[in-house]
Order: C-alpha cells, then sequence, then structure tokens
C-alpha cells in the first residue's frame, strides 16, 4: 500500500470504539447466551430440550433471512448521520430494551407451556434482529475507513482479543455474577440484572464508535437495486466457499463454548463425584453434589475461556504476522484444531486435569476461527470491487452475517437435536442421564467441532480469492490516489 493510503490512519478512539462495540458489552451478552442461555431456559423457564429446539430453529432461520434486507438498507439509504454510522446510536438501546424481557420469567407464562415458548420465541427473536442491526454496520464501517489490509488486520486482531476477554469472563465467572446481581434465589433476576449490564456497556461503546467513525471510502449511489444488489455477489462462484467457511467458522465457534458446559456439567462433574461420600453425608450429599458439579463447571470453562483468550490476544496476532495472510492463519490453526479435538474425543473421559489441558490447547490454536474470518469479509469486498466496480460494503457483511447466522442455526438447534435424540433431559441432571445421552454429549463436545474444522481446512487451502490478491491490490493503490486528489 502507497503512502498516500496511509497518510489519514486510524484514530486509536476509532480502533478501540470498535474493538469494544460488538466485541465488547454486546459480546459478554452473546457468550452468556451461547454458553447459558438453553440451560437457563430448560431450568428456570421450564421448557423441553426439544421444545428450545424447534424455538431456536424458528428463530435462527429468521435472523439468517434478515440479515441480506439488513445489508440492502445499509448499502441502498443514506440517513443523515451516515449510511453505516446511524445504526451506532439506536440499536443498542434496543438491546437494553430486550435482554430485560428475555431474561424474564413473568407470572403470566409460568402455568402455560405454550405461553413459555411464544415468550421465550419472540424475545429470542428480537435480540436476533437487535444484533443484526448492529453487527452488519460495524462490519461495514471498516472497509470504509481503510484501504490498508495491515490497518484492517490490526483492527480485527484488537476485536478479537477484546471478544476473548469477554467470552472469558461471561463463561467462566457467569455463575458468580449472576448469584452476586440476584441472589441464588432468584436466579432469573441475576441474569437479568447481569445482562442490563452489559447492554448499557455496548450503548457507551457503540456511540463511542459513532463519534468517532467517519465515511471515507463511500462511492456515490448510481442506483437503488435493492436485494437484486446481491446477484452481484452471489453469480461469482469463488464467493461461495468462502460463505461456506463463514458458516463453518460459527459453528466450530459456537459448539466450543456451547456443548463446554453441557460436557462439564454431564461428563465430567459425575466422575468427579465420590459415591461413597454421597452415601455417607446423608443430607449435606446435596451440597457436597452441587459444589462439585459447580466447581468443575467453573473450572473447565475457565481453561476453555482462557484459551480463547490466549488464542485471540497472542497466537492470532503471531499467526498473522508469521503466516501473513487470514487464509494461511486458518490453515495452520484448524489443522491443530482437529487433532486436538479427535484425541479429546477418545481420551477426554480419562483424567479431568488431562481433558482441561488438552481443552485449552485446542480452544487456543481453535478460537481464532471466529476472528479470522473477518479478514474473509474485506477480502471479498475488495473483491467485488474489483470484479464489479461497486462497493457494496454492507452488502457483504449482510452476507457474512447470513452465513454465520446459518451456523448459529446448526449450533443451537443442531446441538440441542442431537442431544434430544440421544435422550438427554436436563430434568434428570448429571447423575441421571443414560449411556447414549453420554455419548451424545461427547459427540457434540469434540467430534462435531473435529469435522466442521476439516471442512474448513480444506476450503482454506484451496481459497478460491487469494489468486485475485495482485489485481486487489492494484485496484486499492488507484483507488488511494483517487481519493488523495
Amino acid at each position: 500500500m502507497s503512502e498516500q493510503t496511509k497518510k489519514k490512519g486510524l484514530s486509536k478512539a476509532f480502533v478501540w470504539s470498535h474493538a469494544t462495540s460488538v466485541n465488547g458489552g454486546a459480546m459478554l451478552i452473546a457468550a452468556t447466551i451461547a454458553s447459558y442461555f438453553s440451560l437457563y431456559a430448560q431450568e428456570t423457564i421450564g421448557i423441553t430440550a426439544a421444545q428450545l429446539s424447534i424455538i431456536l430453529l424458528i428463530c435462527s432461520l429468521w435472523d439468517a433471512i434478515n440479515d441480506p434486507i439488513m445489508g440492502v438498507i445499509c448499502d441502498t439509504y443514506k440517513p443523515r448521520w451516515g449510511r453505516y454510522r446511524t445504526w451506532f446510536l439506536f440499536t443498542p438501546v434496543l438491546l437494553v430494551i430486550d435482554m430485560f424481557l428475555l431474561f424474564s420469567n413473568p407470572s403470566f407464562i409460568q402455568d402455560n407451556v405454550m405461553a413459555k415458548c411464544i415468550w421465550v420465541c419472540a424475545t429470542y427473536m428480537l435480540y436476533g434482529m437487535i444484533v443484526t442491526a448492529y453487527t452488519m454496520p460495524q462490519m461495514a464501517i471498516l472497509p470504509a475507513m481503510t484501504l490498508d489490509d495491515q490497518e484492517r488486520n490490526s483492527v480485527i486482531s484488537k476485536g478479537a482479543g477484546v471478544c476473548a476477554l469477554a467470552f472469558t469472563i461471561a463463561s467462566t465467572f457467569n455463575t458468580q455474577l449472576v448469584n452476586i446481581f440476584g441472589g441464588t434465589e432468584a436466579g432469573q433476576h441475576g441474569y437479568r440484572n447481569l445482562m442490563c449490564l452489559y447492554s448499557v456497556l455496548a450503548v457507551v461503546s457503540f456511540w463511542m464508535l459513532y463519534k468517532t467513525s467517519e465515511e471515507r471510502y463511500i462511492a456515490p449511489k448510481t442506483d437503488k437495486g435493492g436485494l437484486k444488489q446481491l446477484i452481484y455477489v452471489f453469480r461469482h462462484k469463488e464467493v461461495w466457499p468462502v460463505m461456506v467457511a463463514w458458516c463453518l467458522a460459527s459453528v466450530s465457534y459456537g459448539f466450543m463454548f456451547t456443548s463446554s458446559v453441557y460436557y462439564a456439567q454431564y461428563i465430567l462433574a459425575p466422575a468427579r463425584i465420590d459415591m461413597a461420600k454421597v452415601a455417607e453425608l446423608g443430607e449435606g450429599a446435596i451440597e457436597y453434589i452441587g459444589g462439585t458439579i459447580g466447581g468443575t463447571i467453573s473450572t473447565y470453562m475457565g481453561f476453555v475461556s482462557m484459551g480463547a483468550l490466549v488464542s485471540m490476544v497472542v497466537l492470532m496476532p503471531i499467526f498473522l504476522k508469521v503466516l501473513k495472510t487470514g487464509y494461511m492463519a486458518m490453515i495452520i490453526s484448524q489443522l491443530l484444531t482437529v487433532i486436538c479435538y479427535v484425541i479429546l474425543f477418545f481420551t477426554g473421559k480419562m483424567n479431568f486435569m488431562y481433558c482441561c489441558v488438552l481443552s485449552f490447547i485446542a480452544t487456543a490454536v481453535g478460537a481464532m476461527v471466529n476472528a479470522l474470518v473477518n479478514v474473509f469479509v474485506n477480502d471479498t469486498i475488495d473483491f467485488i470491487m474489483l470484479k464489479e466496480g461497486k462497493q457494496l460494503n454492507g452488502i457483504i457483511a449482510s452476507v457474512k452475517g447470513f452465513a454465520q447466522k446459518c451456523g448459529n442455526t446448526i449450533t443451537n438447534s443442531g446441538m440441542l437435536a442431537i442431544l434430544a435424540l440421544c435422550g438427554f433431559d436436563a430434568q434428570a441432571g448429571p447423575l441421571g442421564q443414560t449411556e447414549t445421552a453420554i455419548m451424545g454429549t461427547n459427540v457434540v463436545r469434540f467430534a462435531v467441532p473435529a469435522a466442521v474444522s476439516a471442512v474448513i481446512l480444506l476450503i482454506c487451502i484451496f481459497y478460491p480469492l487469494k489468486k485475485y490478491f495482485p489485481e486487489i491490490a492494484q485496484m486499492k493503490e488507484k483507488m488511494a490516489a483517487e481519493h488523495a486528489e
């Protein structure tokens, strides 16, 4: 990239507000929902795994569908305060309201199964729509701010680090934070208060992003093609494998955390409970069992979350620096992830600390997939600009969002469906699961993510956009020169 492109670099205020918007308070919410919402809905609200599987399938499908709609809106219309920036003002405020509703358990639904399902479905669907409304513009604003790939990768890396920290906090200390904010006898109030606090933090960071961002590289609109603009993306066969990678990255990351809670509670914890001691303790056995389960979950999730933190903060910047490109970093990370998951599938139950340590390593090499695919977004934006001469930041961000939400559908509904088919029953508790249910839990924790990472690995080995990198570099040099005039 020429010196002309770098004359007006990104401010530190923009870099950190971008990093802490989707990846800060909003990610604390996403991490809590990804890791604990399914158990919360079953244990606190009282719906079954099968019912929740259907609800999440409906919500995730709609969530995927409305992503392209949001992308078209972003690229077609230019509100007074900016094509992308405007959305940072009000969408996080809606998040505060929905978190209050989603984690409420009102009395009028408690004796009616249908009312419970409708309440969870409506509030969860609203959450997905709000996330879409701020995620699409947040992804689109970065290539509108800079053409420099190193600057873009630096911002993505910092966002990944914040994301990992948010996941570490939300996944590891969730039980303690819920108790602090609501008390053990009012768990639902603890969740509600905590999630509202997270959403207020999101409001602050998104408002800072609005204040510090500007839309430097925005091409003038020549038409209002609406959803027809999607054809400019979908007609290029090179984009399809990238879409599959976006989808599967979401599956990989989602299973990594959501299945970990189940694995810790229903496989690792029972193995650590001394049944002879249970018999000796009598009435005190309940406290002993509860403490063992809680300690197992916190410890195991701590290893997984710290693995993600190391992945984003330490390993991902090293991978990008040494390997130069996002797709090469993906190849190495996914190869190592497959190896670790296959080993864990067959040997994870042998020893608790062994499982924790190897799970830490697997997460450390695998968690960066969720951030590295954002490099593919910038590659695709540049590729479409090269081939079509059109700037479709919002459309492409929405296509990535669509693929990601398809991945969320597979994660949320697919995992619960597998568990339901295997006979999993949350009401039976950790000690009441069948052998088939335990095997299903092992499958969703390690076998499914290993298979997903293997497919991502193949896509990256044959990454379809890499042959266009020299042409893209020339195009951006020309754009930078024209902008400087």
